[in-house]
């Protein structure tokens, strides 16, 4: 195992971590006890990850692993970005196993760059949707009674 900056990486994290620009990694860690506005656990995106899945899903043994980061996160599948390049998308109904490797992020809640990204991309969805509405119609006056 590798250790980076305090924290154990497997051999098959280094380099995607490196590809990351090899952020920090101290103080991510999960906070299980304590007031419950300091707590903070649970997946993050852009974790390391290792999923063990259904064998029974699986010809092959080997294919029961998937190793790597973690994209998104939906109802029904997992988005992986594995150690070999590929994006994989998981369905929650064959993960038997999920063990979180590192995280390489804050909390969803401390995550300012996230929180800007995610204000910027309801904006410009926001933006989108009203250009489309006004294609769609030919005009703008929707808004106008009778």
């Amino acid at each position: 195992m590798a250790k980076k900056k305090g924290v154990d990486l497997p051999d098959w994290a280094k380099s995607m971590w490196e590809d990351m620009g090899s952020p920090e990694l101290e103080g991510l860690d999960s906070v299980f006890n304590g007031d419950l506005l300091e707590r903070r656990q649970g997946l993050r995106r852009d974790d390391f990850v290792e999923i063990h899945l259904n064998a029974q899903a699986f010809s092959k043994p080997e294919d029961t692993f998937v190793r790597g980061r973690l994209i998104s996160s939906g109802k029904t599948s997992l988005e992986i970005l594995t150690q070999d390049g590929r994006c994989e998308f998981i369905s929650r109904d064959v993960i038997v196993k999920m063990t979180l490797v590192a995280h390489t992020r804050p909390a969803y809640i401390d995550d300012k760059e996230l929180l800007a990204f995610e204000r910027e991309d309801m904006k410009r969805r926001s933006k989108l949707h009203e250009k489309v509405e006004k294609e769609t119609k030919g005009n703008d006056d929707s808004h106008l009674w009778g």
